[in-house]
């Protein structure tokens, strides 16, 4: 079993390898973006496209981690609920920040196509699946994102979901048609590969030792050369270390791993139907076919670290409780990455102060968000757009440290322990109602057939006086 992702062999990994440059020379640029993930790189794309000279700088090498490990779901919105960011925000806002959301989303669409990305391998659908029986929820959220939020979705009933997916699992679901999937690693490299077709330079293998903010012209230290900048932006998620760990501290860490299957032919095709990704609303599943007959499954996500390889058996047990069919499969390969999750489920955006930027935050919907927010800071250096300041309500809280990351642990626990519960009782309340509706029906034949018998007839309900008569009474009683 090897630890990789899903697209690049080892012949490409070692090419890139080989391509990696070093920062070893002083250099002024106008932009220096502090991580070379996806929004590190998408940044450096739009500021390099308006113009701009762009610099960025990677610890270690591009895509290393969450950005270049994923399922490659891209989907609208934020790791916070609709109905809890138009509590914090309002409806004009919330509205306004959905739609910087979606332009994130169509961002990458339009990155992503076969001839600026070879074998992309771009697929349409979405969809969103309860563990329980909620319909009163469904048409709730429906409406929310229709009317108010002016999104394409289609409502599923339970018999459309198990039509695609062959599972008694699932129950209800939210179908996203404009939304879509790639393959995220060839994604990522595609995007460096943009990034320096468009005049940025990308220094891998360079860790940032120091920065000085202050002052027009901003200083940033590596280990072998020293570069300033007009602006830098901290891209960097929870692996900014040393230099700014403040930051780094106000991001709970979070690792979800992963997993590919071996091919496993037809059996593939009459278990899962659907060609999109799927999620459940608790974020325990997310899964979708790749080549053909493969699965790629993400496990649910836990606050410590841990080699993917170790969680294969896990993959294996879950892809056979929910689709028992399938047997036990073969996982060929793993991966993981860890996020960046802040308190309020919101991304961090904007400027920290004069010059120095932040991207980072981005939780499981880093897709989206991530593009969305390499846009905003570009437009905000290069031409005063002020559009990030719809997320100055989300201000940087500290994430609690080692406390912090025990307690999204125990969180973490809870909710998978409250999701098979109750999907564990839902299940049990279906199943009671159809032995419910098997009885009515055999009841209902019974009386059927035997009205329809030759001299038969229903028996007649005994009268109160004929309970109480006595066996010699006459006529007139007593």
């Amino acid at each position: 079993m090897s630890e990789t992702s899903t697209s690049v062999n080892d012949d490409a990994d070692a090419a890139a390898a080989a391509d990696r440059i070093r920062l070893t020379f002083d250099l002024d640029v106008d932009v220096c973006i502090v991580g070379g993930g996806l929004a590190g790189l998408t940044t450096a794309l739009c500021a390099a496209r308006q113009g701009a000279s762009v610099a960025v700088l990677e610890g270690r090498h591009v895509g290393w981690n969450a950005s270049g490990h994923m399922v490659g779901t891209v989907l609208p919105g934020f790791d916070l609920a609709l109905p809890d960011l138009i509590e914090r925000v309002g409806l004009q806002q919330a509205r306004a920040l959905w739609a910087l959301s979606w332009s994130g989303a169509e961002f990458i669409r339009a990155q992503a196509t076969e001839a600026a990305m070879p074998g992309i391998a771009v697929s349409d659908g979405a969809l969103e699946v309860s563990n329980v029986d909620a319909g009163d929820a469904l048409i709730r959220r429906l409406q929310l994102l229709h009317e108010d939020f002016g999104t394409e979705v289609e409502g599923w009933q339970v018999e459309r979901v198990r039509t695609e997916l062959k599972t008694s699992r699932y129950f209800h679901g939210v179908h996203y048609p404009r939304a879509f999937q790639l393959d995220g690693r060839k994604y990522v490299h595609a995007l460096a590969r943009l990034a320096r077709k468009a005049g940025a330079r990308i220094f891998e293998d360079t860790p940032v030792v120091s920065i000085d903010a202050s002052g027009v012209r901003k200083r940033i230290v590596t280990p072998s050369a020293r570069m300033r900048a007009s602006h830098i932006v901290l891209a960097g998620n929870i692996h900014l270390g040393a230099p700014l760990q403040k930051l780094s501290d106000t991001l709970l860490p979070v690792w979800r791993y992963g997993g590919v299957t071996a091919p496993l032919g037809e059996r593939l095709a009459e278990a899962i139907a659907f060609k999109g990704s799927v999620h459940d609303t608790d974020g325990i599943d997310h899964f979708r076919i790749v080549d053909g007959d493969r699965l790629i499954w993400a496990s649910p996500e836990t606050t410590w670290d841990a080699r993917p390889s170790g969680f294969a058996s896990a993959l294996q047990r879950r892809i056979r409780t929910v689709f028992p069919q399938l047997g036990r499969v073969e996982i060929t390969e793993t991966f993981g990455g860890v996020t960046g999750q802040t308190v309020h489920g919101m991304p961090q955006i904007g400027q920290l102060r004069k010059g120095l930027w932040v991207a980072s935050g981005f939780g499981r919907q880093g897709m989206n968000t991530s593009a969305m927010a390499g846009q905003l800071i570009s437009q905000a250096i290069l031409a005063g757009d002020d559009r990030w300041k719809l997320f100055s309500p989300f201000e940087l809280v500290w994430a609690g440290g080692l406390s912090g990351r025990v307690a999204g642990h125990v969180v973490n626990l809870w909710v998978r322990g409250r999701s098979a519960a109750a999907g564990t009782l839902a299940r049990h309340r279906e199943r009671a109602r159809a032995q419910e509706r098997v009885r009515e029906l055999r009841a209902a034949e019974a009386r059927r057939q035997g009205a329809q018998r030759p001299g038969s007839r229903l028996p007649l309900r005994p009268q109160p006086s004929d309970l109480t008569r006595r066996p010699d009474a006459g006529e007139g009683g007593a």
